[in-house]
């Protein structure tokens, strides 16, 4: 007995082997005649897929900016003295020649009065030089003299007058005066800020853009602003300045935009979002932007090629209304999976159940 034990064993385990290779020998042989897969096959991927086609692109070039008055300055005095009255309301619109700010003249009324009575007097004197010179009772160096103070004690009264007008500070252009900085009885100095006059029925946009742009812009080129304070609504502006000079360490072209502003809505000082509408455009490819699969800071497709997906790589540009514009890595004509992406591998046998429009070609 114990002799025909280990002949047991043996039979026993080769028995085994013999079952466990039989999945791959006489049932794959049976499931292959009778046209039946496996369950090692792969099944198919139902997946829906859209075609890849051709677009013009045309780049916009996009920047920052604020907006700023179309005139602005910041109101002073000429001269030294106390502020008698202000003739505005803070934040009211004003004519231009419209008095701002009165300071106390009393001094200066005083002086003007002096200049004038001075000046009467230098002008009878020349007066009667001028008579006795006439009948040779007086020397010419006298007639001079009287000439001369004549003309002094005019410019004398000239100053007065000047003087006295720069009392009166008014508005140098129509616009918006802003917060005053200053109350009435206030001393101020030659050029102490009282207040900031705005013009702001236009605004200018400053903003820069890359060097490589100079030959897409021109003065007269519409550009679109949008302000966030604004949302949802867009307006536009027009070049109508470039500077000579490129700025050397941003290698940036400096650009001024003009725009309407006809009911006061925007003020200076507002963010802004340019952009202008590219000149030139390129050959690009434009899919679905559902065939789009991110991983790991790239983005990639899969492309129907004898019925597997074959996975590439891809580099993007544009997103515009659920398409996105491919710059390389795809193919015009080209048929992507937009649906199902999720269950693939690159090289997974797949099942198209649905092909759907691609993209609508962009008109440049």
């Amino acid at each position: 007995m114990r002799r025909l034990l280990p002949l047991l064993l043996a039979l026993v385990v080769a028995g085994g082997l013999a079952i466990a290779l039989l999945p791959d020998g006489r049932l794959a042989l049976r499931a292959e005649k009778s046209g039946k897969q496996t369950p090692r096959q792969s099944q198919a991927v139902a997946v829906e897929v859209a075609p890849a086609i051709a677009a013009r692109y045309q780049e916009d070039l996009r920047s920052v900016g604020s907006l700023m008055s179309d005139e602005s300055v910041q109101i002073a005095s000429e001269i030294a003295g106390r502020i008698q009255s202000f003739e505005f309301a803070e934040g009211q619109a004003v004519k231009a020649g419209d008095v701002l700010v009165k300071l106390d003249d009393s001094l200066a009324r005083a002086e003007l009065a002096d200049a004038k009575a001075r000046f009467e007097l230098a002008r009878a004197n020349r007066e009667r030089a001028q008579l006795l010179r006439k009948q040779g009772h007086m020397s010419q160096q006298a007639h001079d003299e009287a000439a001369a103070n004549f003309l002094i004690a005019e410019a004398a009264l000239e100053l007065a007058s000047v003087r006295l007008s720069k009392h009166v500070i008014k508005a140098p252009f129509d616009g918006i005066v802003g917060l005053r900085n200053a109350s009435a009885g206030a001393y101020v100095n030659i050029g102490t800020p009282i207040v900031n006059l705005e013009k702001i029925d236009f605004l200018k946009i400053d903003f820069k853009l890359p060097e490589l742009a100079l030959t897409q812009i021109s003065t007269g080129q519409d550009v679109i602003v949008e302000v966030d304070a604004v949302p949802g609504r867009t307006f536009k502006a027009q070049i109508y300045a470039i500077s000579p000079m490129v700025d050397v360490n941003g290698r940036a072209l400096h650009v001024r935009a003009r725009m309407a502003n006809p009911d006061l809505l925007l003020r200076p000082g507002l963010f802004a979002r340019i952009t202008v509408k590219g000149r030139e455009t390129r050959e690009v490819v434009a899919v679905p932007e559902s065939a789009i699969v991110p991983r790991g800071g790239e983005s990639f497709v899969y492309v129907i090629q004898g019925g597997r997906a074959v996975e590439s790589k891809v580099k993007l540009g544009k997103r515009e209304n659920g398409t996105v514009q491919v710059l390389s890595g795809l193919s015009a004509g080209s048929i992507v999976v937009v649906a199902g992406q999720l269950k693939l591998k690159d090289g997974a046998p797949v099942e198209v159940v649905q092909t759907v429009s691609g993209p609508e070609p962009e008109k440049s």
